[in-house]
């Protein structure tokens, strides 16, 4: 899809763009720095990673997560990036084409934007796990078990006989994997989610979270997905 078709009408009048360029509105949605997703034609995920280096419509993939395909094949490969623009807001959907460099690093040629939405940022792992929320404030205060339904970088879905209310902060505390430590975010519910059983359920966004902070849980994400999926 040409990027003219996405953000207006093109102009017979004005001169084609020179390869490598991009639009204004283009560069507004991407940059360097940028986490993304990346999975390849078929939507199974591939990697986790950092968009860096970027020029025209090339850049560099700086991986922090495991990976689900084999560094040593050459071939350069064709995936879908999704990333998310923390400026704007928005889940932003590329295509490139991929081929491996050393320490973790991968090439991305052909770069393009392919669609702008207003849809969750990240890939959302569905979990029934057992779970943990402590406030430290009110008279709520202290641990009470919860249920952690999905989890993504930025946010969670819990269930909980405990009741809690938009604005509400606590730690919450899950063990994604047996092997590994047991994660701890600090969380606020954005959402209350009413189902028809009787039970609700907790939107929530995670404050606070340091560049390492969202490494790890995005550590623990892939693994356990790939886990779910008997790839671990």
């Amino acid at each position: 899809m040409r990027l003219f078709n996405l953000f207006g009408k093109k102009n017979e009048k004005q001169p084609p763009k020179e390869s490598g360029q991009k639009n204004a509105a283009e560069e507004r949605e991407i940059y360097s720095g940028m986490r993304v997703e990346v999975t390849d034609q078929s939507d199974n995920m591939l990697f986790v990673a950092k968009l860096q280096g970027l020029r025209g419509d090339q850049a560099e993939l700086h991986q922090y997560s495991e990976s689900a395909i084999d560094r040593e094949e050459e071939e350069p490969l064709p995936v879908k990036i999704r990333g998310y623009n923390d400026h704007n807001r928005k889940a932003v959907y590329m295509e490139g084409v991929i081929t491996p460099k050393p320490q973790n690093i991968w090439s991305v040629a052909e770069l393009n934007v392919c669609k702008v939405g207003n849809d969750r940022a990240f890939f959302r792992l569905e979990t029934n796990l057992e779970a943990s929320a402590t406030m430290f404030t009110g008279l709520e205060m202290g641990e009470k078990p919860c249920r952690l339904l999905n989890i993504s970088v930025g946010g969670a879905r819990i269930t909980s006989e405990r009741r809690y209310h938009e604005g509400d902060k606590f730690l919450l505390k899950v063990k994604l994997l047996e092997d590994r430590p047991e994660s701890a975010m600090y969380s606020q519910v954005v959402r209350v989610l009413e189902r028809e059983d009787g039970k609700t359920e907790y939107g929530c966004r995670f404050l606070e979270l340091t560049e390492e902070d969202q490494e790890r849980i995005t550590q623990n994400i892939f693994a356990a997905q790939r886990q779910k999926m008997g790839r671990g």
